[in-house]
């Protein structure tokens, strides 16, 4: 348990480190073509919204900037959701019920984070990467989103919550 709770802690945080590192790297796609940065790419429901989002990038030249950022996405979600995931592994072998569950929120939200992030985001990869924005993974990538931010969310709180608890707690909380 020793090796699965340190090899958790170290993808956990690194993931922590890498979505600040994505976050940075988002922050010049907020134009004033596109005030939302990425997020406004993400939520785009349709094609026509997409080609309006690249072509302002593209004539601020951001079109390098847009492509590296979603390839720090790619890197991120992978960190952050095996960190998540091991920590859902390690909590849900707990004897102790609050960590159990909050092993299992975590282990659920870190599949759900996983799966929908890596939708959303290779959906918008695909259409930057071709200069033209489609219609259904316009869709996806907008539906996915509320999804991600969710999973991405609930497995955070569970994660630190459950941190929290071994720490500061004794017993059977």
């Amino acid at each position: 348990m020793r090796v699965l709770r340190r090899a958790f802690l170290w993808w956990f945080w690194c993931g922590v480190a890498a979505f600040a590192l994505a976050v940075y790297v988002h922050l010049p796609l907020m134009t004033e073509g596109v005030p939302g940065g990425i997020a406004d790419h993400q939520a785009a429901p349709d094609a026509a919204t997409i080609n309006a989002i690249q072509q302002s990038w593209r004539s601020d030249g951001l079109w390098t900037q847009a492509a590296v950022a979603m390839v720090v996405d790619l890197v991120f979600i992978g960190i952050y959701g095996v960190g998540c995931l091991l920590g859902g592994i390690y909590f849900r072998a707990s004897d102790r019920t609050v960590l159990l569950a909050l092993g299992w929120v975590a282990y659920l939200s870190a599949i759900a984070f996983v799966i929908s992030d890596y939708g959303e985001t290779i959906s918008q990869i695909i259409q930057l990467w071709s200069f033209k924005g489609d219609d259904g993974l316009a869709m996806a990538a907008s539906t996915l989103r509320p999804i991600k931010m969710v999973a991405f969310t609930s497995a955070f709180l569970a994660i630190i919550a459950a941190l929290a608890i071994e720490r500061f707690s004794t017993g059977d909380a």
